[in-house]
């Protein structure tokens, strides 16, 4: 019988993207329990983050996530199942070290004719477990794959270099220029975002800013913190938000002491209504970013580099982060982008400084 030899070779790129989220991203130890949670496309990464998480004498687990899994759960399981708490989900996540997330759907759609309520209940159940992975190192990263790419309007090699060049950088550099726009935050009381379409303000008296210097996303670049609950005024944002498997285009937000009072959109408006309606949180906000990744120079539909794209910000409805000094709680968190730059041109004001004018960060 003859034996095939199996390959293990990986290209230059792979092996560097490995590398940054073994050695930048979770400073994997010796003796550390590492979770490995990816999509099979993604297949050549895993082998070689598992091949680096074992040279340095860590312990790796791989849970490999293909189509269908997500979408046959919500459309059998019962309400007894929605809401059974997976303990030994939760007791492997509190003996774990670093988890590192790789998204490689093969559908990323798949869920769009689940039903919400489902996904929102089970959301809420499980719940503690995300929180008890806020405390541990952990990082998401995005694989190349065709669903990305067509969403993206290129071709999956056209694709690829977008990724792999939003994320090879210097980012000691990147994280020196975001500690500026810290310094800023940190300092001040009010917010202010006006454009043609959009007139908020809010305060982060007492706030904190953090810096996502590749630690927890990548590609990363952004600076971010939490507002306080007294929101006031209306935004529209320029690019879609995609909930529970929809897409939710040109969101308009109207606040008033602190919540949202009225919501429109300009498709799938039931899918904003069921992330407002999931708890007393979600139609407050608990973050406001700043896109600070200027390699990232287009929208790709998919959040983990819009939200960094250089002269953007975005705004998150739900749980704010304890690291802030945040204090909205909810079972969810979503980030919605409002791009600044040329045509669509805005300003950020933080107290009477001009932070962002068109794109263009003034520090």
């Amino acid at each position: 019988m003859a034996v095939r030899k199996v390959r293990l070779n990986s290209d230059v790129k792979t092996k560097e993207i490995a590398r940054i989220l073994v050695e930048h991203s979770c400073r994997i130890k010796k003796g550390e329990y590492v979770q490995i949670v990816a999509g099979i496309p993604a297949r050549p990464l895993i082998l070689e983050l598992q091949k680096q998480i074992l040279k340095k004498g860590a312990y790796p687990r791989v849970d490999i996530d293909f189509e269908g899994l997500s979408y046959t759960y919500y459309q059998y399981a019962s309400e007894e199942q929605l809401k059974n708490f997976p303990k030994l989900r939760y007791d492997e996540m509190k003996q774990t070290d670093a988890i590192i997330y790789i998204g490689a759907p093969e559908n990323r759609y798949e869920l769009y004719s689940a039903d919400p309520k489902k996904i929102t209940l089970r959301s809420k159940i499980i719940k503690k477990i995300f929180d008890e992975r806020l405390k541990k190192k952990w990082v998401i990263f995005d694989w190349p794959v065709r669903d990305f790419a067509d969403d993206a309007g290129l071709s999956l090699s056209e694709f690829r270099k977008f990724v792999f060049d939003s994320c090879i950088q210097d980012w000691n550099k990147l994280t020196g220029m975001m500690d500026k726009v810290k310094r800023v935050l940190d300092k001040g009381n009010k917010v202010r975002i006006i454009s043609n379409d959009t007139n908020l303000t809010f305060g982060i008296r007492g706030r904190l800013g953090a810096i996502g210097d590749g630690r927890h996303n990548m590609p990363d670049g952004e600076v971010w913190t939490a507002p306080e609950e007294d929101t006031e005024g209306h935004i529209t944002f320029t690019y879609p938000l995609i909930f529970m498997g929809r897409k939710i285009e040109k969101i308009r937000l109207e606040f008033k002491k602190g919540k949202v009072v009225k919501a429109s959109a300009k498709s799938n408006l039931n899918a904003l209504d069921h992330l407002l309606k999931t708890d007393e949180g979600s139609r407050k906000l608990g973050e406001l970013g700043i896109g600070c990744n200027f390699k990232i120079k287009r929208f790709s539909n998919l959040l983990l580099f819009d939200e960094k794209i250089g002269g953007t910000i975005h705004l998150a409805l739900g749980n704010a982060y304890t690291e802030c000094n945040g204090k909205n709680k909810s079972a969810v968190h979503a980030d919605i982008v409002k791009d600044l730059r040329h045509p669509y041109s805005g300003e950020v004001w933080i107290d009477n400084k001009l932070l962002i004018k068109d794109g263009k960060l003034l520090v």
